[in-house]
């Protein structure tokens, strides 16, 4: 693994991580592999509880993959998730369905979608929901017809609109609705988007796709009735180089507040951002730009990076996320998909992978370069314990440890300041080709330096033989300063499978550093660590497997390994109760 997180160039490192995952199982691939010698042995399966979360949303057992057609109706939130009801492992997939008043507690509901028509007998996989005239939901999402995993686009429809819950979905016989022409790589065609209606009073919707290496988001276009559609005359966007492009998500975003707008708001004072998950790297990319609506096109801001050095909305184990408008609350929430990080067989012997972060609520940076993303505020309500650190000074090589509460189980909250950036340690020029993670493996949690690294050991055992650090160090680079958030899983347990991925985290933060303060929050809850530096301006999720470190035996320490003396000015952790998934 060293290769992978000291790797230089632009193109190898997610080549080398493409192939390290296939080859390891550690995540789907890109031609979404089955392990049949699996299948027939994951259904009756003990589930272990050993990092298993407690208020991360996973069903009780099996695989779960992507957020489908997340939404807000008649006040219910509805969660479809890719599900596999037979295994632990990625096959036999449907669309499960939960539903909640608080997006924290879920009630489980049988399966909205699975494979039943011929439209859809190989596979029902992602999509999104859409709020049509009328109050009419309806879902838009991908079949795939033959083994060959030839992909056309299908809806469904409630069967009871007066059901509060949406139980029953049907999927009327005139699908499919879009079928790929030849121009399309059928099976390389999926996960249509929530449509918006532009200003011709015709919907719009996006699908995923890539030619020669060229990453675009299809458009097809319907007039009112919803039901015949055409492909435009060329895709909303595309860039070389970047793969195949999966769950795409476009949507407006203020510039005046923090407010959520609806999908198919098109007045003043907005921006748009084009988020895709890029297949080859497994990561989910964005650009805040323009949206052209009489040409139908989208164009980046030239402050956004359109490739695989571009902005991501997490630097870590962040997958196939998606958004909608929440109107109750006029927010728009971003959910999404963080995979298991241990292999597959790991995975079949404990019953169950893949968690979905808290659901996040997402803004335009007043910068207009970014999106700012921080927990829904309904999490709060499973704080419960709290301990308080305050004006506590932290010397080069001090740690404090944070007692009073289960910390395998928390929610940490905490601000350092410093009194100078004297000593940020020069930025080296070499290392301006690497990702942000590459220069986090060169200097981790244990290499000391000057304004840095300094934050939090999370998931630590007693003796700090596994802890997983989410940190911060300042660099100097010519007449401006460069903040570095990790979060390293390289020292996360003592599992010594070669196959585990363990990787050093990290993206960089911009921020400005006048008042000499930088904060941090981490949401802890037995394999996962997922954080907001800066108050939501970059985010990293991890998922980890210690082997000391679990239930009570878990430590939590804030630390500094920086020559310049760092002040926690206010520490605020709480124990997180379970929440209700089931």
């Amino acid at each position: 693994m060293e290769i992978l997180r000291r790797s230089s160039s632009l193109w190898v490192l997610p080549i080398l991580l493409l192939c390290f995952f296939i080859n390891n199982g550690v995540f789907v691939d890109a031609s979404h592999k089955v392990y049949m010698h699996l299948q027939s042995t994951t259904s009756h399966v003990d589930v272990s509880k050993v990092h298993r979360t407690g208020y991360h949303f996973q069903p009780p057992k099996n695989w779960i993959n992507d957020p489908n057609g997340p939404m807000y109706y008649n006040g219910v939130y509805h969660l479809f998730y890719q599900y596999n009801p037979k295994g632990a492992i990625w096959g036999n997939i449907v669309w499960a369905h939960s539903v909640s008043k608080d997006l924290i507690n879920w009630i489980p509901l049988e399966p909205a979608i699975y494979p039943s028509k011929v439209f859809d007998k190989y596979g029902t996989w992602s999509g999104s929901a859409t709020i049509l005239p009328g109050n009419k939901p309806v879902i838009l999402y991908t079949g795939i017809v033959d083994a060959n995993k030839t992909q056309v686009q299908n809806y469904a429809i409630p069967a009871n609109i007066s059901d509060p819950y949406l139980r029953k979905w049907i999927k009327p016989d005139n699908n499919p609705l879009i079928v790929a022409d030849k121009t399309i790589n059928k099976s390389q065609f999926r996960d249509p988007t929530t449509a918006w209606m532009g200003r011709d009073g015709n919907w719009r919707i996006l699908v995923g796709s890539v030619r020669n290496h060229r990453g675009k988001v299809i458009m097809y276009k319907s007039d009112k009735d919803f039901m015949k559609w055409t492909k435009a005359k060329h895709p909303l966007h595309s860039a070389p180089g970047t793969g195949n492009w999966e769950c795409p998500d476009f949507f407006p975003v203020s510039l005046k507040n923090k407010n959520g707008l609806d999908t198919s708001y098109n007045g003043k004072d907005i921006k748009h951002v084009l988020k895709v998950s890029f297949d080859v790297t497994r990561f989910d990319h964005y650009t805040v730009g323009t949206y052209d609506t009489k040409k139908d096109k989208y164009f980046p801001d030239n402050t956004s990076i359109d490739g695989w050095k571009g902005l991501r909305l997490d630097y870590g184990n962040y997958y196939a996320s998606k958004t909608f408008f929440d109107n109750g609350k006029n927010r728009r929430i971003l959910l999404g998909w963080a995979n298991e990080s241990d292999t597959v067989d790991n995975d079949v012997r404990k019953g169950w992978a893949g968690v979905h972060p808290i659901p996040r609520k997402i803004w335009l940076d007043p910068s207009g370069k970014q999106l700012v993303q921080w927990p829904v505020q309904e999490l709060e309500t499973l704080r419960k314990k709290k301990v308080q650190l305050n004006n506590k000074k932290l010397n080069k090589g001090e740690k404090v440890e944070i007692k009073g509460i289960t910390v395998a189980q928390a929610d940490v909250e905490v601000i350092f300041s410093f009194t100078s950036l004297d000593k940020a340690e020069p930025f080296d020029p070499s290392w301006a080709d690497l990702y942000a993670q590459d220069v986090c493996a060169i200097k981790g949690s244990t290499v000391q330096g000057g304004l840095g690294p300094f934050g939090l050991l999370t998931l630590a055992s007693k003796n700090l033989e596994e802890y997983t650090p989410v940190f911060f160090r300042i660099f100097k680079a010519q007449d401006k300063y460069k903040v570095l958030m990790c979060s390293d899983a390289s020292r996360s347990s003592l599992k010594n499978e070669t196959t585990m991925y363990k990787p050093s985290f990290a993206g960089y933060v911009d921020v400005d550093l006048a008042d000499k303060k930088l904060s941090l929050r981490s949401l802890i809850d037995h394999s996962v660590v997922e954080s907001f530096g800066a108050g939501g301006k970059t985010c990293i999720t991890s998922r980890v497997y210690p082997t000391l470190a679990i239930f009570d035996k878990a430590h939590l320490f804030a630390f500094n390994n920086g020559a310049e003396r760092i002040t926690i000015e206010t520490l605020n952790a709480w124990s997180m109760a379970n929440a209700k998934l089931h």
